[in-house]
């Protein structure tokens, strides 16, 4: 039997933003939060390497998408929280249809009626 991490994808160029946005229209995140629900939520076959992470977060936080402040994880440590801001939700909004129109231009293509 196969590796199960064998089984993850690696995402596609700009799918990583449109994760993290989602995943803060949940609420309020640290970067090991954001990872982590990406992970459970596609039954570990999407799987964000750390420095990947951080780079998209701190990309998204320079175009205005995110904010962050510092503030205690629960393990008790410092951690810096992300949140959506209302320019991210637009984003996400119009990143979220694109992506559906995406998806089902391939679908049509690898499973025609």
């Amino acid at each position: 039997m196969a590796d199960r991490k064998d089984d993850s994808l690696s995402l596609l160029q700009g799918t990583l933003d449109l994760l993290i946005l989602q995943a803060l229209a949940w609420g309020q995140m640290h970067g090991y939060g954001i990872s982590r629900i990406i992970r459970e939520r596609t039954n570990e076959v999407l799987l964000v390497e750390d420095a990947a992470l951080y780079q998209a977060l701190h990309r998204l936080e320079r175009k205005g998408s995110i904010e962050a402040e510092w503030g205690v994880s629960e393990n008790n440590r410092r951690a810096k929280y992300y949140v959506l801001t209302p320019a991210g939700r637009r984003v996400l909004r119009r990143e979220a249809d694109n992506w559906r129109r995406y998806a089902r231009a391939i679908s049509a293509l690898l499973d025609p009626a």
